[in-house]
């Protein structure tokens, strides 16, 4: 086997992004297990992991990456880093013709840039093999309880970014009471397991549907609910999950019950523009309408939570929302419900969500990486030789 040279390249995107796709720990046994591979890093002020860490990894350092075959990334690459003639992994956010990105993928074709997307790696049966969803959710669960403890004036829970790691984040809720609430979490995909495998993880107890509605609790209590709970068709009141898929403009949301009962809101369900909100407006300022939190992990601004009129950062994670006025107002006070929408958290536990990542790309895309015909990175790579890959014809509009 010819040497194969990678290179990890240092996050360019502002705000900077402190993942990494790779730790220090798995670039060592990738070369011990492949002899001809030469992986090397560009230095960087801003990751989870120092520099140091690599080194001591027997990691090189490396700041020109020209030399490189194949270069890692986690966020978009700023057009002029791109170098031409090369192989590059990251989130490129354009397989939805996000208008912020068109650019990027026209200069991804026109320095003959092979672009494989790592929201694109799935699967024979169609499931991606590699995200940070689960930990999205995680964060989101925890960002929920925080702002809502911040909206009580119990302010003694730790931010996820303050925490060295996912086993810290957990210590504080040791010995801890959560108040008596009433939280719903929406989605079962990677995003809604994380919130409920957080919520499990501290101690809050699960109840169905039916209870959640019905019973009083002395307890704080969580419910799931996933698309089938929460759309019907809007002639005969039913619902098929592949009809829903395919023809989601045809149902109605029947959220609106559940706001009477729910305190926080986990939402964690993907939305596509052509289905309903799950509830709109005038439903926020409905007399039986009791939520005052919202954790809109999903983060999609004027989408299925319409109160999500902009994301949030990590520096300042929550805003106001004014049903009145239709506008953000200061948060945690009793007119206001309190939305968290940062679209980037994972971000806020960089050595765990990267330590995951990591062993799902050395465990399901290396060997694939590696190969002459793979029809995994065949199936994510958007472009190569300077044209749309077939799979992403689709995108031909948009990159032109």
């Amino acid at each position: 086997m010819q040497m194969l040279k990678v290179g990890i390249i240092r996050e360019s995107k502002f705000p900077p992004d402190a993942r990494v796709p790779l730790t220090p720990l798995q670039i060592q046994h990738l070369q011990e297990k492949f002899p001809d591979l030469d992986i090397a890093i560009q230095p960087s002020l801003g990751r989870c992991f120092a520099d140091y860490e690599y080194e001591e990894a027997g990691v090189v350092l490396k700041e020109d990456m020209h030399d490189r075959d194949i270069l890692f990334g986690v966020k978009e690459v700023p057009y002029d880093l791109l170098i031409p003639d090369k192989t590059y992994l990251f989130f490129s956010h354009t397989i939805k013709k996000q208008p912020h990105n068109k650019k990027l993928l026209q200069t991804l074709m026109a320095k003959n840039i092979r672009m494989i997307d790592y929201e694109c790696l799935k699967d024979e049966h169609g499931i991606r093999v590699i995200a940070f969803g689960r930990w999205a959710g995680i964060i989101g669960a925890h960002n929920a309880l925080w702002t809502l403890g911040m909206r009580l004036g119990e302010t003694h829970l730790r931010r996820a970014r303050d925490c060295r790691d996912y086993h810290e984040l957990k210590f504080q809720y040791k010995g801890l009471t959560v108040p008596t609430v009433k939280i719903i979490v929406t989605g079962t995909g990677r995003v809604g397991k994380g919130a409920v495998e957080f919520l499990h993880e501290i101690g809050i107890r699960e109840v169905d549907k039916q209870a959640f509605m019905q019973d009083t609790f002395q307890e704080a209590v969580f419910c799931v609910l996933d698309s089938e709970d929460l759309y019907v068709r809007s002639d005969d009141g039913t619902y098929v999950r592949e009809d829903f898929h395919q023809h989601p403009e045809g149902y109605r949301s029947v959220f609106k019950p559940y706001s009477a009962h729910c305190d926080v809101l986990i939402n964690c369900i993907f939305w596509n523009p052509a289905a309903p909100r799950l509830f709109e407006k005038p439903d926020m300022d409905d007399p039986s309408w009791k939520i005052n939190v919202i954790a809109d992990v999903s983060c999609d601004v004027n989408g299925g939570i319409p109160a999500t009129i902009r994301s949030t950062t990590i520096n300042e994670p929550v805003f106001g929302y004014d049903v009145r006025t239709d506008s953000e107002i200061a948060p945690y006070i009793p007119e206001s419900i309190d939305i968290m929408a940062i679209d980037n958290l994972p971000n806020e536990l960089p050595r765990s969500a990267s330590e995951e990542f990591g062993n799902l790309l050395t465990e399901h895309v290396w060997d694939e990486l590696l190969s002459e015909t793979s029809r995994m990175i065949h199936e994510a790579t958007i472009c190569k030789n300077g044209d749309l890959n077939a799979p992403f014809e689709y995108l031909r509009d948009y990159a032109s």
